[in-house]
């Protein structure tokens, strides 16, 4: 208690508010495991804090991987508390930025080892990682506090793994890829015979647009939707690639849908069916594919560097999408002038156990079991998984930077959406 009350004593001087929060947090709760070996560290859930041989030069090595010379750092997560000290002996450093990711096991942190070097140190800076809207550059995060953030530093934690995982997603995205430079060449010629989607943009200036994905809740809206499109003044309907074939089983014709992945089969796009239904494509998909369609076809690019030596031969208008169909059929709607856009089936998660209406377990991707989870529109957490967790991130950012438009989410069961709001009526 002595080690605590010395603590919780600077805190109480520098972070009034945060000494309360931690007053308040039950650390009987956790599961500790004290680990044994060259050292000693703390394993919460199973999950290390630190290393249990070198906890110093662990952190120090952690601390040189930012690139030298940078005087503010964002550090999220304190590990065992051995980081704080590592970034703050930093040559040049002026200000060092430390945001909490579990207050319980920060607390707990202040009642086993001796804090109060870094917590003096006037350069630093303390408060939860939930309490800013992003994250910020550069930054360290302390990696077990990725899997043990609490829910109120969820969003952050899932912005923190999006921006880490970037050089991996990038390399799946050679521009040089034989197969994907193939299939680009072989849309060529539709690219120059079909419209452009800019053709689209303010065609629906101040309307109501609903935007529907796969998730599972899109199944509890088939009758709404049937009856909106028999209305005197119908919404506009545009739907991502997945959800065309359950709309259609439904009995739900949208006006347009968008397909950008090069994987997208004839099953997903029935071309049979798309008379009347407009196609917005990226030119990754199949040639053979965009000739059965029968609708009217519209091309786009989005800024990927994978489009770049299309562009200069054939000028398009580019659609945001960064990873999800979604992006780019919400970025259609804003374009499309939309004063209103409402979303269906974006669940971004596990719900009910189920991961797209209209398909089987298995049908578009594979089922495997997962450990991460984001928080519903309830404040439950759901599982989820990591890319899907990304592709909420960018909404979200999407959404942050188009606030002129009003969003509205129809499911709590899904993912909470920030920037979204769930109309009393029918997102119970």
């Amino acid at each position: 208690m002595s080690m605590f009350e010395t603590n919780l004593a600077v805190l109480e001087g520098r972070w009034p508010k945060l000494a309360h929060l931690v007053l308040q947090q039950d650390v009987e709760s956790l599961a500790v495991e004290l680990l044994e070996g060259k050292e000693s560290t703390i394993a919460i859930q199973g999950i290390q804090l630190s290393s249990r041989h070198d906890r110093g030069g662990e952190a120090r090595l952690q601390a040189g991987s930012l690139l030298p010379g940078a005087p503010h750092i964002h550090l999220y997560g304190v590990g065992l508390g051995d980081l704080p000290p590592a970034f703050l002996a930093r040559e040049g450093l002026l200000r060092l930025e430390v945001r909490i990711m579990n207050e319980t096991i920060f607390a707990l942190l202040l009642r086993v080892l001796d804090q109060t070097s870094w917590l003096s140190d006037p350069r630093v800076g303390l408060a939860l990682a939930g309490d800013e809207g992003d994250i910020q550059l550069p930054f360290f995060v302390s990696p077990p506090e990725l899997f043990l953030a609490s829910n109120y530093n969820a969003k952050i934690r899932d912005r923190l793994e999006a921006e880490v995982a970037i050089p991996v997603v990038n390399a799946q995205f050679d521009p040089d890829d034989p197969e994907r430079v193939a299939r680009l060449e072989s849309n060529l010629a539709l690219l120059r015979e079909d419209r452009d989607v800019a053709e689209l943009f303010a065609s629906q200036a101040g309307k109501d647009i609903f935007v529907i994905a796969t998730g599972p809740t899109l199944a509890g809206h088939y009758a709404f939707l049937r009856a909106a499109k028999v209305q005197a003044d119908p919404p506009l309907l545009i739907c991502v690639d997945t959800a065309l074939a359950p709309l259609l089983d439904n009995g739900v014709r949208p006006d347009f849908v968008v397909a950008i992945d090069q994987l997208i089969t004839p099953r997903i796009l029935p071309g049979e069916a798309s008379l009347g239904i407009g196609l917005i494509y990226f030119p990754t998909l199949e040639n053979a594919l965009l000739q059965a369609w029968r609708g009217s076809r519209y091309s786009a690019y989005s800024k990927s560097p994978v489009f770049d030596r299309l562009r200069q031969r054939v000028a398009k208008a580019t659609l945001y999408a960064d990873g999800s169909v979604l992006h780019a059929a919400v970025d259609l709607a804003v374009n499309m002038g939309a004063a209103r856009v409402t979303l269906f089936g974006a669940d971004f998660a596990f719900v009910g156990g189920a991961a797209h209406a209209g398909w089987q377990a298995g049908e578009l991707a594979p089922t495997f079991e997962t450990s991460h989870w984001v928080l519903n529109g309830r404040g439950e957490r759901v599982k989820t998984l990591l890319n899907l967790r990304g592709y909420l991130c960018s909404l979200e950012r999407y959404i942050a930077a188009h606030p002129e438009v009003g969003f509205i989410n129809t499911s709590r069961d899904g993912a909470w959406i920030v920037g979204t709001h769930y109309p009393a009526e029918w997102a119970q």
